[in-house]
């Protein structure tokens, strides 16, 4: 009985110290793994700077674009505010063009009317023949001036 104590003694002991071996770790790593996990560490870290780069890109990127969308958006309402003023222009254009051709027949279709002359106020003594003759001139109307 004693040897079969002593069996069970040490084999429990074996198992409490494999248990703890595997629960602690084991540090050794072969070579060839261990160069394996540095080369998947500096892949690693390569590709979390190339994330990272890829990442201020983007961010560049994303703020032209909306840099652009606001500029976009300011020409287009610019563009809409240019159009109503050209649409507003070229009515008045063509408004004005038809009152110039009803000022242009109405002219001719009614005979034409008496203008009358303002006599000059007559000048001091001292005035001479040159001054006269001057103001004796009178001015023609103009015919449906154009604003």
């Amino acid at each position: 009985m004693l040897i079969r104590s002593r069996r069970a003694v040490i084999g429990l002991s074996m198992l409490g110290f494999s248990s703890m071996l595997l629960l602690a770790g084991c540090d050794f790593w072969p070579p060839a793994l261990q160069a394996q996990i540095e080369q998947l560490h500096s892949e690693a870290q390569q590709a979390a700077a190339d994330k990272a780069l890829l990442q201020n890109q983007l961010n560049a990127a994303n703020k032209a674009k909306e840099e652009l969308q606001i500029r976009v958006e300011d020409l287009t309402r610019v563009n809409k505010e240019k159009s109503a003023m050209i649409a507003s222009l070229e009515h008045t254009i063509a408004a004005a063009r038809e009152r110039a051709v009803k000022a242009a027949k109405a002219p001719a279709a009614k005979p034409a009317a008496k203008t009358t002359v303002k006599k000059p106020v007559k000048a001091p003594s001292k005035a001479t023949s040159k001054s006269s003759a001057k103001s004796s001139t009178v001015k023609k109307p103009k015919s449906a001036q154009l604003r």
